[in-house]
């Protein structure tokens, strides 16, 4: 199991420099001129050659990309552009809004399309069957635009005199505040240092902090305000898993070692979660990892549509405006992500299949 998770870990670097090489020079190659995106059109050659040369950017790329990963090596992911502030403390204040966004869209997913799965493969062929894959179809099909603006008119405009009604926008109602945990418990902490930043971070995530601090308002609100866009998040992965999870289950369930526990007397259920599920959860598994590309790539259009500040829509203001340094930021944390959650994976497999331990 150690050398396993060794192997796996070494593999993680090459595949992180090749992001950290294809994001640097992307971000440049693009079309556009930051001094233009920023101070307007109407700024002069001049100050846009002043602008360019404070920012570093008239250096030649190779340059810019050691200094870079100098930078990076140190803990350092540069100042953005656009806003003049570090891009660690704009992660701090935004990643956490992404983070509770993609947990809460993939635990509905999760939660409903595995159900799904294996209803539909225990009753193989019947109308629950084809009622759930016409609904996963029709799910993997529905854009998350779309779906997410009908939610928030249905929601927001018709149902708004009804107990069904839900925020379309924001993570907070006007007036509530979310007092970060250090400060409810009066823990000293000194601004800046690394504790600090740790703790800010957790602190942005809400329902973790109402959690914490046992503030019922705020987790009821903020768990409100979460319904719409992780509903809409979650559309595309709960049909994915649950395609998935029904495919993989019917393989398991002609296998031999089924039908045996069958033939022993053994209740449905326990066959059905005990002996086929378990077997058939290397796939599923596989395919809940992947499904996190899906809530990033769709966290951009969310996060948008429900005025949510979160990483997603910070990329693409990014990019319209040309902040190399927030780009990259954000692109290195990201695949860093992916990296992590891949790892776990690929662990978890030598936990669900002991065969994969003695590869």
């Amino acid at each position: 199991m150690g050398k396993y998770t060794i192997r796996r870990i070494l593999a993680a670097f090459p595949v992180l420099f090749g992001v950290l090489i294809v994001a640097f020079t992307l971000a440049r190659v693009i079309p556009g001129n930051p001094c233009r995106a920023i101070l307007g059109e109407k700024a002069t050659d001049e100050v846009c050659a002043k602008f360019i040369h404070d920012k570093g950017l008239d250096k030649p790329i190779p340059v810019q990309f050691v200094a870079y990963i100098g930078d990076l090596a140190q803990g350092n992911f540069g100042d953005s552009i656009r806003f003049g502030r570090p891009i660690t403390q704009i992660l701090i204040e935004r990643l956490p809004t992404t983070v509770e966004l993609g947990l809460a869209g993939l635990l509905i997913a999760s939660i409903v399309g595995i159900p799904l799965g294996i209803i539909s493969a225990v009753r193989h062929n019947s109308v629950i069957d084809l009622g759930t894959m016409v609904g996963a179809n029709f799910g993997v099909s529905m854009p998350v635009f779309w779906l997410g603006l009908m939610l928030a008119y249905i929601f927001a405009l018709l149902l708004k005199d009804t107990p069904f009604w839900l925020p379309p926008s924001g993570r907070l109602s006007a007036g509530i505040v979310a007092v970060p945990f250090y400060e409810v418990y009066g823990w000293k902490m000194t601004e800046g240092t690394f504790s600090f930043n740790v703790a800010e971070f957790f602190a942005n995530m809400f329902i973790l902090n109402s959690l914490i601090t046992l503030d019922w308002e705020v987790l009821k609100d903020a768990v409100t305000h979460l319904i719409l866009p992780s509903v809409a998040l979650s559309t595309i992965p709960m049909a994915i898993i649950a395609r998935m999870t029904r495919s993989s289950m019917l393989q398991v369930l002609g296998l031999d070692y089924v039908r045996t526990a069958r033939a022993k007397g053994l209740i449905e259920w326990r066959v059905v979660l005990t002996h086929a599920f378990r077997n058939a959860l290397l796939p599923v598994v596989t395919i809940i990892g992947l499904q996190l590309g899906i809530v990033f790539n769709g966290a951009i259009l969310t996060e948008t549509i429900f005025s949510l500040a979160g990483v997603g829509r910070t990329m693409f203001e990014a990019i319209t405006a040309r902040d190399f340094p927030i780009i990259q930021g954000f692109t290195v944390v990201i695949a860093t992500t992916f990296i992590i959650i891949n790892l776990i994976v690929d662990l978890s497999y030598a936990v669900l299949d002991p065969r994969i331990r003695l590869e």
